[in-house]
């Protein structure tokens, strides 16, 4: 039954990865139009949308009181994107340069985010004026990370001809297509958890969490291979911001959850400091290479050594 229970979190992710491609690239058409900043509509929507899984998965696990699958997913993701991911990337793109301003900020917000998470979990449970206090650190984080990084290559947005309802129509079916195949993969989290004996956060952080990290890693490699290193680097440790901000605290905004601290709060403080530990690796380098890579990929390989 486990292999069952497998599958569907395999269809599930796969799911949640080719809608959230289809979301971001109707979503970016409909952008092309607007006033807005390319840079400032790049940066958001790339977050956002490569964040996609997660959010769905927190508000559908938010929703369904399973609360440790968020937690456990959007840590998970954040932990792995800054270690599996971007260790990953010089290894399979290249040696990159790194986008030093933008990166430090962005982690450094980062860990003061799973700072702050850790301490409105401390009472077991994540409600409405928790996810607002998060929420506010992803907008005043965004905005300084903005500044800081505003000199590097903007993305240039390609206005799409067409009429604007169908593409609208085209993102709510993405998007709805996301939240379907969230459900698919939480059922298989649960499914599995239950099969094995084992605590949905774990199940979560280390499984789900590989599963919704996906589009961050196909979309870096991507824009690290085209020459776009500050975007594909930015994206991906932007999302662990994200992931430590708006994806957990996304799906408590609707539905407060009880979070289980004896599986929560390792897993936190070991992605905290894993994640500290990576930005002042960046901090001190020019150049991200196999080398730097490997070292990030061996504290991801870390966590299954302290937390499991």
């Amino acid at each position: 039954m486990a292999v069952v229970f497998v599958a569907v979190m395999l269809a599930g992710f796969v799911g949640m990865v080719l809608a959230s491609k289809r979301a971001v690239a109707a979503a970016t058409a409909l952008a092309a139009g607007s006033n807005l900043p390319p840079f400032f509509i790049g940066v958001t929507l790339l977050a956002l949308g490569t964040d996609l899984p997660e959010i769905a998965n927190s508000i559908v696990a938010s929703v369904t009181d399973h609360g440790d699958v968020n937690v456990g997913d959007s840590v998970g993701s954040a932990a792995t994107q800054a270690t599996l991911v971007l260790g990953a990337l010089p290894i399979i793109a290249g040696t990159l340069m790194v986008p030093k301003r933008g990166i430090i900020a962005a982690g450094a917000w980062t860990v003061a985010a799973l700072a702050v998470l850790l301490a409105l979990l401390s009472d077991g449970h994540l409600g409405r004026s928790d996810s607002l206090v998060l929420l506010t650190i992803w907008v005043v984080g965004s905005a300084i990370i903005y500044k800081r990084s505003a000199h590097h290559q903007q993305l240039t947005i390609v206005e799409e001809t067409g009429l604007r309802l169908p593409l609208a129509m085209r993102a709510i079916g993405a998007l709805a297509a996301v939240a379907g195949s969230a459900i698919i993969t939480l059922w298989g989290i649960v499914g599995l958890a239950e099969e094995l004996g084992a605590p949905e956060f774990i199940v979560s952080f280390f499984l789900a969490s590989l599963g919704t990290s996906l589009p961050e890693l196909v979309f870096g490699i991507t824009a690290a291979r085209r020459g776009a290193v500050a975007l594909g680097i930015g994206d991906v440790v932007g999302s662990s911001f994200l992931d430590a901000t708006l994806s957990v605290a996304a799906g408590p905004m609707i539905a407060p959850t009880v979070i289980t601290i004896p599986d929560v709060r390792p897993a936190v403080i070991a992605s905290l400091v894993a994640m500290a530990v990576v930005t002042l690796i960046l901090a001190r380098i020019r150049e991200h290479d196999w080398r730097t890579g490997t070292i990030m990929i061996g504290i991801y390989l870390g966590f299954y050594a302290v937390l499991l």
